[in-house]
């Protein structure tokens, strides 16, 4: 059989796609990171035609291309959290302006077979648009983000997703030394708030695109 790995991720993206829809999330699948910026340029976006687009940290985003597809394509205003050449204050502010667009884009830190997405954040900013706020929410979630269960999401978030990311964020946490999970008190902590998003609600307001590639953390 040619690839193997795909076809394995195709078949259990089946079963995550149909737990992920009894929780009425709104769901595509995409064989790769170009194939999610299709099904966002040419489905979401003139379905949903936004007249405002931000974003939450997600480096599957910021890898996707989207955000250059739409400032080439459409007349949209965008919210841009993650600007460094502005003040740290003032990208606080344009992250809390972030929630209230029509459409927000996200990473996810883990998807249960089960059909829920489990988040852990610093500031709040990415799963609070995921809660509430935006109109619309379309989470970009990579093969390597789906675990059997919540047990398992918090254990591979907390002992791996959040010390690379301290590591790659250049933070002054004990997990950038251990390589695990601390529990720390640290001013630079970025485990501070977990959501665990059971069902979508109102139905099909967060569009969860699976993509057949291993992607971020």
């Amino acid at each position: 059989m040619d690839q193997p790995i795909q076809n394995f991720w195709e078949i259990r993206f089946g079963d995550v796609k149909e737990a992920l829809e009894t929780n009425h999330f709104e769901v595509f699948t995409a064989s790769s990171l170009d194939g999610a910026r299709r099904i966002v340029m040419e489905d979401i976006l003139p379905k949903s035609q936004p007249k405002s687009v931000s974003w939450g940290g997600s480096m599957t985003f910021a890898a996707s291309g989207i955000y250059e597809a739409i400032v080439e394509s459409r007349e949209i205003t965008i919210i841009d959290t993650t600007a460094k050449d502005i003040p740290a204050a003032e990208k606080i502010e344009h992250r809390r302006h972030s929630l209230l667009v029509d459409l927000y884009f996200t990473g996810t830190n883990a998807v249960t077979e089960d059909g829920q997405l489990v988040n852990l954040d610093m500031i709040g900013n990415r799963i609070g648009g995921l809660t509430f706020g935006p109109r619309e929410v379309v989470v970009l979630a990579g093969r390597n983000k789906i675990v059997p269960d919540i047990e398992e999401a918090m254990l591979r978030i907390k002992n791996y997703v959040a010390p690379v990311n301290a590591m790659r964020l250049d933070m002054k946490t004990p997990c950038v030394k251990t390589g695990r999970c601390e529990d720390c008190k640290s001013p630079s902590r970025i485990c501070n708030t977990w959501t665990i998003t059971e069902k979508a609600y109102p139905k099909g307001r967060v569009k969860v695109i699976l993509i057949n590639e291993d992607l971020g953390l």
